[in-house]
């Protein structure tokens, strides 16, 4: 990513003055004579490392998911109630905030490639770990370090497309590693459930750790930065270092709290996060109880939704590269489709009134597609705004508010869930919230200008 002055010169490009721009292609202003010798397919390594993103995505969301896949199972065996299994989640949370905000600086500091792998190892132990627990004690204890690791994933990733993607194509890229976890979220009810039915719930995680020591090998072998990278051609480095380039240098947190920005993206992250997590963690039981589902057949079901997930990551990431190209800027096109992700979340509000079972899963699949793709450019601000050394940090803010969101998310549905036996006022919550969050970077960012930091 460019720093601050020379994202300043893409934004003023892009509002009429600078001169001579032939076109505007996903945020940067294109002048025909500079950009003469550029390609995209001078070389497609940098398509290679998103791969590899998205593999680590979508294991982070195998490992994440699987105490919602087993929740039947586990109350069943552990007699738990829906606090009891709030509490577990809660304490994810908890970690997941904390190690957020940590691993922004941790990615900052030593770079995607060390510090993915670190979030790595720690989060492939804390998942065996699970496999070991008996109780909610122990189950809160393993979930905490999941969190610890699996809150390094999302840091890492968008600092190595920020080190590998010139800005049009990062929202693209962005979207694609994102769809990773949809399909960890698509996998999980597939092949946990045979993993219990041919074994036992505890062979399933020790059977699924062994993916993450797989995608670590591949991680350490493949990755490099891609300046003196021996699979990067000097076409495809000039691709990728097309903007302007300057010092990469750390900003301290306190500056970085001071900046509308900043906030900006982290109330974003506030409200949409814990409606992702309340998705992850209670839709496997809501659809077990309200459709009379068992082990044997609500994987493909809870498989249907997150494949229209994954769609949604993509096509809002697709979404706003369209209308920069078709000529709108950076501002708008991040918004609008922000703004048709919103409005697709709305019938969720009645979803529980629904008694056709793949009714549901549409209204249910869309609202998680609309969500991703939401996402998808919100995880594009810090990039788009900031200078590259800060990037790492400004998302580990917005992960951490996401997070607290989550917990606070996690222990409102176990109270409403046990008080009420009803999912009604939690949809609601999740029809509102994308709105809100629109309204709050539009207030605090009106043009997605340069930060001054």
């Amino acid at each position: 990513m460019t720093p601050a002055e020379g994202i300043r010169a893409d934004h003023d490009a892009l509002a009429g003055e600078v001169p001579a721009v032939a076109s505007v292609v996903d945020g940067t202003a294109v002048d025909e004579a500079p950009d003469a010798g550029l390609s995209p397919r001078a070389g497609r390594y940098r398509w290679v490392i998103v791969g590899l993103l998205f593999a680590a995505t979508a294991i982070n969301y195998v490992d994440r998911q699987m105490i919602g896949v087993l929740k039947p199972t586990l109350e069943a065996q552990f007699h738990w109630t829906e606090s009891d299994f709030a509490a577990i989640v809660f304490w994810f949370q908890v970690a997941y905030a904390v190690g957020y905000l940590s691993f922004g600086k941790v990615v900052d500091a030593l770079g995607a490639r060390l510090g993915y792998a670190v979030a790595l190892v720690i989060w492939t132990i804390a998942h065996v770990a699970h496999g070991f627990a008996g109780g909610v004690a122990s189950f809160a204890m393993a979930r905490f370090g999941l969190g610890i690791g699996e809150s390094g994933n999302f840091p890492a990733g968008i600092r190595a497309v920020t080190d590998w993607f010139p800005k049009r194509e990062r929202a693209l890229a962005i979207g694609i590693f994102n769809a990773g976890a949809n399909i960890g979220a698509i996998l999980t009810p597939l092949i946990v459930p045979a993993l219990v039915l041919w074994f036992d719930w505890r062979m399933a995680f020790y059977v699924t750790g062994v993916l993450g020591v797989l995608w670590l090998v591949a991680w350490w072998a493949l990755y490099r930065d891609p300046q003196g990278h021996a699979r990067v051609s000097p076409g495809e480095l000039a691709w990728i270092r097309q903007d302007p380039e300057g010092p990469v240098e750390t900003i301290a947190w306190t500056k970085l709290l001071r900046v509308r920005e900043t906030w900006a993206y982290a109330l974003g992250k506030l409200l949409i996060d814990p409606v992702w997590w309340f998705f992850l963690f209670w839709l496997p039981g809501y659809l077990f109880e309200r459709y009379h589902l068992d082990l044997k057949n609500f994987g493909l079901p809870l498989a249907a939704i997150y494949l229209l997930s994954d769609l949604g990551s993509v096509a809002g990431g697709w979404l706003s590269s369209r209308l920069i190209k078709a000529g709108r800027g950076v501002n708008a096109a991040r918004k609008v489709t922000m703004l048709v992700s919103a409005i697709c979340v709305l019938p969720i509000w009645y979803a529980q009134s629904i008694d056709s079972l793949w009714t549901a899963v549409l209204v249910i699949g869309v609202t998680t597609a609309a969500h991703q793709a939401f996402s998808a450019n919100l995880y594009t601000l810090p990039s788009d705004v900031f200078p590259r050394g800060a990037v790492g940090s400004v998302v580990g803010i917005g992960g951490t508010l996401g997070a607290l969101g989550g917990m606070g998310m996690a222990l409102l549905a176990g109270y409403i869930l046990d008080a009420t036996h009803s999912y009604g006022v939690l949809f609601a919550m999740c029809a509102s919230a994308y709105f809100l969050a629109l309204i709050a970077i539009q207030l605090l960012s009106p043009r997605l200008e340069p930060a001054k930091v």
